[in-house]
């Protein structure tokens, strides 16, 4: 019988390589590691809905990791907000090891199955914290400490951004994965923070074989701040 590591390999393999997108083995072994860890821990730990289990690679580790190629190579430390599952910042951190990360989520045995993702994948470049973005002792240690947070689908854009703005250095970036239409959530945001976006761009974020038309409309929100 196959490996179910080694079926989670070969599957991100392809998803890969059909999108030209090249991460060394290593990498690729790392992740197909984390979605084994995650789709054994899912059945204790409600942490992705059970109806996705079977679509854990295309709908998490490979979206999660694919939108790296978005990322400016001159961030640095990054933020997941709302992490989850270690979602996308678990994928982020094994596709760029130079980068440091804290994923930050409210709920207690998430962020439990986190720390042990992240202990079983030794991960020394991110840590998880059970807390809140928004409490005041998470912003005492990490005020102006980010120059990029990042998100997935967890508050709106409006929310993130009052989230952001006081963990964030004075040139950082704040990054959005979002489903459906985002344009009303978007325009409030935009007016609203207008003073600190240097530039706003949305990408589609449509992949072979299965999404080649973004029909599953996935989107990624790239903001240039300065605060």
């Amino acid at each position: 019988m196959i490996d179910v590591q080694e079926k989670y390999f070969k599957e991100l393999s392809s998803f890969y390589w059909e999108n030209g997108f090249n991460p060394d083995n290593m990498k690729i072994e790392r992740l197909a590691y984390f979605a084994e860890l995650l789709a054994e821990k899912n059945e204790a730990v409600n942490l992705i809905s059970r109806k996705d289990i079977d679509s854990i690679i295309e709908n998490h580790i490979f979206l999660s990791s694919y939108i790296t190629k978005y990322i400016p190579e001159k961030c640095t430390n990054f933020l997941d907000i709302g992490t989850g599952g270690g979602f996308p910042g678990i994928p982020l951190g094994i596709m760029r090891p130079e980068m440091k990360g804290v994923l930050v989520d409210s709920t207690g045995k998430k962020i439990e199955a986190v720390k042990e993702f992240v202990s079983k994948l030794k991960l020394s470049n991110v840590i998880a914290i059970n807390d809140r973005a928004e409490s005041p002792e998470f912003i005492l240690k990490y005020k102006e400490s980010f120059d990029l947070i990042i998100s997935r689908a967890t508050v709106p854009l409006i929310i993130l951004f009052r989230y952001a703005l006081p963990l964030i250095k004075e040139k950082s970036f704040l990054v959005a994965i979002k489903g459906g239409d985002i344009e009303e959530e978007f325009k409030k945001a935009e007016m609203k923070y207008k003073s600190f976006i240097k530039k706003s761009t949305i990408f589609e974020l449509y992949y072979k074989p299965s999404n080649i038309r973004n029909q599953k409309g996935k989107k990624l929100i790239l903001l240039e701040l300065n605060t």
